[in-house]
């Protein structure tokens, strides 16, 4: 397993995180179109506002990854797409029919899975 890690240098991963992971090869880097052609799972998530004490600096930031068509044209044809939805605009909707796009999927499960841990909370056994 090799992680990529993709942020500017305002939001790198924190050493912590790193540390957790000792043993794994890693690489970190802030450009994405570098890096794109080589990843298996590309797990994509927004710019967070709530990490910035500064407005200005969120907003010099928010729009530095987006995903789109044209950048799928350099990812491996079987690089997966993962986001924890919802999106603000970090993926292009025109990527949403790229079969790579696993996210309207990996809602859904998750979903199911929700839904089985509170059964399970609730004591509800589907067997009686």
């Amino acid at each position: 397993v090799k992680f990529v890690f993709i942020a500017p240098d305002e939001l790198k991963m924190p050493d912590y995180i790193k540390k957790s992971i000792e043993g794994h090869a890693y690489y970190e880097t802030s450009n994405l179109d570098e890096v794109i052609g080589g990843l298996d799972v590309l797990y994509m998530t927004r710019v967070q506002s709530e990490r910035f004490e500064d407005k200005a600096e969120y907003e010099r930031l928010k729009d530095c990854y987006i995903l789109n068509k044209s950048k799928m044209r350099n990812a491996s044809k079987d690089m997966l797409i993962m986001h924890p939805l919802p999106r603000v605009n970090e993926i292009d909707v025109d990527v949403d029919c790229d079969d790579r796009a696993v996210y309207f999927k990996q809602a859904k499960y998750g979903m199911f899975v929700r839904m089985a841990l509170i059964m399970k909370l609730l004591g509800v056994d589907i067997n009686e």
